[in-house]
């Protein structure tokens, strides 16, 4: 079996640079067997195997053909080794161009020279402008290294076409076992070869003579008449008489062709500019297309188009591009002016004011019109509330309306406000009901509409307008974004402000209409005017106020911030106890008809009953800022009496205080209030009573649920945490010194708690400790339950804080939380000796004795609460 060859490395070539169809000599390793194992060979990506000449396996000569390339590399591929590697490079030299009267230094052949445009079918080696071999015999490459022959003749080349070329080098290269005869023979054929190029010039010489005699005569005429012309006069010499001749020539030349070069200059011209109008119709179409993507509405169409020409011909110096883009930029003007005028028109849809917000973003619009919708928006709201107040007292006048802007403008806004409970603030009745209420129950039941209608879309344009969302869809940053970013965020308290107005007007408004002694002079010209000659009675103005609740828990869910709404907060109060007012009044008076005694009882007993559901919190769900009304601890009276105007108890304090109200009212408030009615003849007083202690046991238990849950959470959170610090572990501790320091932050924790409760309310301790002491003990029995097993030292230690901080509680134990104990304890291996036993009692009582001060707080004691 033949061993496969290596595959070619080409390691030199020389020259290693020039222009194309230079002859370069390639050196290397493994070039081929002979010529016909040559299959291919590349010089910077141009096949160079048909110049191509196989020498040895070492050497191979070829010319460089017109690369494309500037500089590769040069690849031999052969059929013994295949596709081979280089080592070396080319660089390829481009021609310069000379024109026919440029002077040059560069040498042209003349002897082969060969013209490529005679016969451009015709293929031809270049290689064939130079004999391949010269002597017209056989080559026979000798067995003398190129290593050899180099250090033999310095400076000198065996390349026949080479300046140096060296006769010697090229015999013992290439004819080294040639003989003597052979040499001869090869030596006349050179001769005669050199004798036919000779013979061949001068047969070319020989056959033009009669032309270079015929010149030869010419030009001798043309010197006599020239100098026979010099004895003339000037006017008649014939060098003028010529150039008349030739001016006369030009003349008649330029008559002929004038209309033909004028037409074929005009044709140039405008196919020139046909070529330019098709080459940039894109430009000169945009202003057309812009005005019709604009009467059909495709403004993202002209804000891609507007962004390419920017980009495209914004800073061009072409005069008419520059006319063509003036025009484009006056349609986008126009553009930004009709969008900005679209964004400010109202009523507007939230999704029309995002989308033409961001156009004008998109078109760099100046100013920032985000912030002129939400003025536009926030004046708007205004207006509708003002309007709203305005037609209503017409309709109580008795006027007819006039039938401008202001009441169509109310005719078109949705009604469907986004409410937690029903879709509408009325009460469903008959189709009455708009003819029986009266005109302020209305108007506020219309104005909460047109508030809750239009605010929600208010605000979360403002989000929008805060976040950057209303400047890109994608959420991508740039320069612009972030810049209207920054400004909005400088914008927040104006923004505040605006949604304090649109509160304090709503809340103004309704005052007017219902308290309007709690207004100044000048507020009631303002917001005044109402008929208030008949008063509402108590079923009226639990609609009002069942109103105002659904429209302030309708602002809450949007997360408007608390102190905004605080004035709507202030007004439920005050028009509550004007209700409990207004209602007892009139049963107290009596100046029904006995016959409808019975009818006012039974109303001011639903209004009662209403009034007690209204729960003081306002169905707020832990909201903090709502416990303030309720900053009263009624069971306690001279508790508070010291407490200065500025105090702000805690949201955990303010619940304590609810709850001790909750207390009071249940077991005194109530059962007086019952007594009262039944001494003036209220026959209802009995279900007035059940159904006020339900709601305030419904209330009593939900806030006490969510005392319990923020001070309960963190004290059994941390029992596990403090339990395993230090990677303890109940396999592997050593033995007991006493109780751990995560059991004495915990009691820490509820002796917190138990001063907290004391300063309110210390009939609430009790209750408020057991519940917590139940979670920190079902907390322990599941932890202590976990364990898989015990070490002897484990078992102690688990026993000893188990029973430290059951002893430490004993007093608020309840049949829950001793089950727990006691499930936590049976969880624990058993003590067997009497020494474990002994150690932990010694170790319970120690404990005991270095926290007996803190302990003192869970034993029963008479001591009153003490006064802040």
């Amino acid at each position: 079996m033949s061993r496969a060859r290596q595959p070619p490395l080409v390691t030199g070539i020389s020259p290693n640079e020039g222009t194309p169809w230079t002859k370069v000599t390639i050196r290397g390793e493994n070039l081929g067997t002979g010529p016909n194992d040559l299959i291919g060979l590349s010089i910077c990506g141009h096949n160079c195997l048909l110049t191509a000449e196989w020498m040895s396996a070492s050497k191979i000569v070829c010319r460089v053909g017109p690369a494309k390339d500037d500089k590769g590399e040069i690849i031999v591929t052969t059929r013994s080794g295949g596709r081979g590697t280089s080592t070396v490079s080319f660089k390829l030299l481009k021609h310069e161009k000379i024109g026919i009267l440029d002077q040059s230094a560069v040498w042209v052949d003349e002897m082969n020279y060969y013209d490529m445009r005679t016969d451009r079918n015709k293929g031809i080696s270049p290689l064939s402008l130079r004999p391949a071999n010269p002597l017209g015999i056989e080559i026979d490459k000798g067995k003398v290294p190129l290593k050899e022959l180099e250090s033999m003749f310095p400076g000198m080349s065996g390349d026949f076409t080479s300046e140096n070329f060296s006769a010697t080098w090229y015999l013992i290269e290439n004819h080294s076992v040639t003989s003597f005869e052979q040499l001869r023979m090869a030596a006349s054929n050179l001769k005669k070869q050199a004798s036919k190029k000779n013979e061949g010039s001068l047969a070319y010489v020989k056959g033009g003579l009669s032309t270079f005699f015929e010149a030869q005569d010419a030009l001798a005429a043309i010197h006599q008449k020239l100098e026979s012309d010099g004895t003339e006069k000037v006017e008649g010499s014939m060098t003028q008489r010529l150039e008349n001749v030739l001016n006369r020539a030009s003349d008649t030349a330029d008559t002929l062709f004038q209309e033909v070069l004028g037409r074929k200059d005009k044709a140039d011209s405008t196919r020139n500019a046909l070529n330019v109008l098709q080459r940039f119709k894109f430009l000169f179409n945009l202003p057309l297309n812009i005005e019709r993507n604009i009467q059909k509405g495709d403004y993202d169409v002209v804000i891609n188009d507007y962004e390419k020409a920017k980009s495209l011909f914004g800073n061009t110096e072409v005069p008419v591009f520059k006319k063509v883009y003036a025009e484009v930029e006056t349609r986008i003007s126009a553009l930004r002016n009709l969008l900005l005028d679209k964004l400010l028109e109202t009523p507007s849809t939230l999704h029309d004011q995002k989308r033409y917000i961001r156009y004008l973003s998109d078109l760099h619009a100046p100013g920032d019109p985000a912030w002129q919708c939400i003025i536009a928006q926030h004046k708007w709201i205004l207006q509708l509330m003002q309007n709203c107040k305005e037609d209503f007292i017409k309709e109580q006048r008795g006027l007819e309306l006039d039938g401008d802007h202001r009441s169509s403008a109310l005719s078109r806004i949705s009604h469907t406000a986004s409410l937690r409970r029903g879709s509408s603030f009325q009460t469903p009745r008959d189709d009455s009901w708009h003819y029986k209420s009266p005109q302020q129950v209305r108007f506020v039941e219309k104005l909460s509409d047109v508030v809750i209608s239009q605010l929600p879309n208010f605000w979360k344009l403002w989000i929008s307008y805060v976040n950057g969302s209303l400047f890109s869809e994608t959420g991508e940053k740039s320069g612009q974004v972030e810049k209207l970013k920054k400004n909005a965020r400088q914008r927040q308290n104006d923004f505040k402000g605006m949604i304090e107005e649109v509160t304090r007007r709503l809340v103004q408004l309704v005052r007017g209409a219902l308290l309007p002694g709690t207004l100044r002079e000048d507020q009631r010209r303002l917001y005044g005017g109402w008929d208030t000659k008949t008063p509402l009675t108590g079923t009226w103005l639990t609609q009002v106020i069942h109103t105002i609740r659904l429209s302030h828990e309708a602002l809450s869910a949007l997360e408007i911030p608390n102190d905004l709404l605080q004035v709507i907060q202030d007004l439920l109060l005050d028009l509550r106890v004007h209700c409990l007012l207004t209602t007892l009044q009139h049963t107290a008076e009596g100046k029904t008809p006995v016959f409808q005694q019975e009818l006012a009882q039974d109303e001011a007993c639903k209004l009662c009953v209403g009034i007690m559901k209204v729960q003081c919190v306002g169905e707020q769900k832990g909201s903090e800022h709502s416990l303030r009304f309720l900053s009263v601890d009624m069971a306690s009276p001279d508790v508070f009496g010291s407490i200065h105007e500025d105090f702000s108890p805690s949201p955990e304090q303010r619940l304590l205080i609810i709850l001790s109200n909750c207390q009071y009212l249940e077991r005194h408030t109530f059962l007086n209030l019952a007594d009262h009615l039944e001494k003036h003849g209220f026959t209802t007083a009995e279900k007035i009573t059940r159904v006020s202690k339900e709601a305030v046991r419904e209330l009593d238990e939900r806030l006490f649920e969510s005392y319990i849950e923020k001070k309960s959470d963190p004290i059994v959170g941390s029992l596990e945490p403090g339990i395993y610090a230090g990677y303890f572990d109940w396999k592997d501790c050593l033995p007991p010194t006493g109780v751990r320091s995560y059991l004495k932050e915990a009691l820490v924790s509820i002796i917190s708690v138990h001063a907290e409760v004391f300063t309110v309310s210390k009939e609430l301790v009790p209750r408020v400790l057991s519940r917590i002491i139940e979670s920190v003990a079902e907390e322990m029995s599941r932890l202590m339950q976990c364990v898989s097993s015990f070490s002897k030292n484990g078992a102690l230690q688990a026993r000893l804080e188990i029973c430290a901080l059951k002893d430490a509680v004993a007093a608020y134990l309840t049949t829950e939380s001793q089950a727990s104990f006691k499930q936590a304890l049976e969880a624990l291996p058993q003590l067997q000796s009497g020494a474990d036993k002994k150690l932990l009692e010694e170790l319970l009582n120690k404990f005991k004795s270095s926290m007996q001060f803190q302990l003192t707080c869970f034993q029963p004691s008479s001591v009153q609460p003490v006064k802040r």
